[in-house]
């Protein structure tokens, strides 16, 4: 299965000193080599601070535009993983090694790779993907 990994903090990189940052960076670089052998890797990046957001909505054909996160929150999302993993157990392990979980958190969720979702985001052969997922 394939899992998101949301990496949260309080603080992120553009906030830390420089020394700092550049050991995270290094812990990251380390974390991402480690699981591209494993084979849990699939993708992953790091997102620019909230600041640099832009937040829209549809509302009766109109769209509209927010400066910013949706959200005020102390904790901001600063990047993600995609892994793969055999189940929940496995990707809570991976994921509990990412860097940023020890500064802030780390939200693991399972991707929906059922047939509907797969044929919707025009995957031409939803249902074979869908077994091929699945282990079927």
């Amino acid at each position: 299965m394939k899992y998101l990994c949301l990496i949260c903090a309080e603080t992120v990189m553009e906030q830390m000193t420089e020394e700092v940052a550049a050991q995270h960076f290094a812990e990251y670089s380390e974390f991402t080599q480690t699981i591209k052998d494993s084979g849990h890797y699939l993708g992953c990046n790091r997102l620019l601070p909230p600041s640099a957001a832009i937040t829209l909505r549809v509302r009766n054909g109109k769209v509209t535009t927010t400066d910013g996160p949706f959200i005020e929150t102390k904790e901001q999302l600063g990047g993600y993983y995609l892994i793969e993993a055999r189940d929940l157990n496995e990707a809570i392990q991976v994921a509990s090694r990412i860097p940023g979980a020890k500064f802030g958190c780390v939200e693991v969720r399972p991707v929906a790779e059922d047939e509907q979702t797969l044929r919707a985001l025009g995957f031409d052969d939803a249902a074979k993907l869908s077994a091929d997922h699945l282990g079927h």
